[in-house]
C-alpha cells in the first residue's frame, strides 16, 4: 500500500479511536506520534492544558514552535487581494468607524498587513489613515519589505511593541488571540489610553471552558493555542468598560481535538466592542 494510503488510514483510525473507548489506548499514542512527526494536516490539534507554558512544554521537539519563522511570512498571500466570508462584518463596522472620523488603527498580529491589503478592495481608505501592524520580528521584517513595494498610499507601518496601541482609536484582532501568551483584556488593561473601538474576529471561544491545546501547522511548526470561555471573555471586556455592539459566528470554522470531545468547538466568533 502506498505511504499516503497508510497515513490516511492511520489518521482515520486515530480519529475514530477518539470516539471508541476500546480503541482509545491504541489510537491516542498513534495520533500523538503522527502529530509529533508532522504527518497530520495543517490545523490538527492535540491535548488540553491549563496554561500557555504547559502547552508549550508538550509541543513536539523535532520542529520549531510558533510563527516567528521566515516561512511564516509567505502564508496567507492569497488573502492580500480578497477577504473571507467571515471578514464582512469587520469590513462593515470598520467602514462605519472610519466614516466617523477615526484614523488610527492598531492591527494586533496583523502578519505582513493581510487585512490592510485585503480590505482596501472594499473600503476607501482615508489619505490620513495610519494602520499600525504589531507582530513578530520575522513577520515585521517581511511586512516592511512588502510594503516598500506594494503600499502605494504609505499608510501601513509596523511595530514590535504592543504598547504602541496606546492612543489608537481602533484595535483589530483577527485570527490572533488564540496564539498570544497574553489575553486581549490583559493588554487593554496595561494601556493608559486604550482604543475606543475593538474589532475581534476568527476567535475560538468555548461555551464554558478556558484552556489551551496544541495546534500543528503542517510540517512548519506547532504552537500553544488558546480557547477562552465566552462568558469569561465578555465579562473581562465589560469590566474594562467595553460594550459588545455586535457579535457574529463563523460556522465554516471549527476545532476538533481528538480524544477531547468536551473541549471541541463547532464555530468561531467575532465582535465589535465600543468603550464608553
Amino acid at each position: 500500500m502506498p505511504t499516503k494510503g497508510i497515513s490516511g488510514n492511520l489518521r482515520r483510525m486515530a480519529h475514530d479511536g477518539a470516539e471508541l473507548p476500546v480503541l482509545r489506548l491504541l489510537a491516542k499514542p498513534m495520533y500523538r506520534l503522527m502529530f509529533d512527526r508532522g504527518t497530520l494536516p495543517t490545523n490538527s490539534y492535540y491535548g488540553v492544558y491549563s496554561s500557555y507554558a504547559d502547552a508549550l512544554a508538550q509541543a513536539p521537539k523535532a520542529l520549531p514552535t510558533g510563527y516567528d519563522l521566515p516561512q511564516a511570512a509567505s502564508l496567507y498571500r492569497e488573502r492580500l487581494d480578497s477577504i473571507l466570508m467571515g471578514d464582512y462584518p469587520v469590513v462593515f463596522w470598520l467602514s462605519q468607524i472610519l466614516m466617523s472620523g477615526q484614523r488610527t488603527l492598531f492591527d494586533l498580529g496583523g502578519h505582513i498587513g493581510i487585512s490592510y491589503y485585503g480590505f482596501q478592495s472594499y473600503l476607501n481608505y482615508p489619505a490620513d489613515l495610519r494602520w499600525l501592524v504589531y507582530d513578530l520580528p520575522e513577520l515585521v521584517s517581511a511586512g516592511r519589505a512588502w510594503a516598500s513595494q506594494y503600499d502605494a498610499g504609505q499608510r501601513l507601518c509596523f511595530t514590535q511593541s504592543r504598547d504602541a496601541a496606546d492612543g489608537c482609536a481602533i484595535l483589530l484582532a483577527s485570527g490572533v488571540l488564540q496564539y498570544l501568551d497574553f489575553t486581549l483584556p490583559e493588554m487593554l488593561r496595561s494601556l493608559s489610553d486604550p482604543p475606543r473601538h475593538v474589532l475581534v474576529n476568527v476567535t475560538p471561544l468555548h461555551p464554558s471552558r478556558s484552556f489551551f491545546t496544541l495546534q500543528r501547522m503542517g510540517a512548519l511548526s506547532s504552537c500553544p493555542y488558546r480557547v477562552t470561555a465566552i462568558t469569561e471573555f465578555l465579562a473581562d471586556m465589560e469590566a474594562l468598560g467595553y460594550t459588545a455592539i455586535d457579535r457574529w459566528e463563523s460556522l465554516e470554522r471549527y476545532m476538533r481535538i481528538p480524544f477531547e470531545g468536551a473541549h471541541s468547538i463547532d464555530r468561531y466568533y467575532g465582535f465589535y466592542f465600543q468603550r464608553d
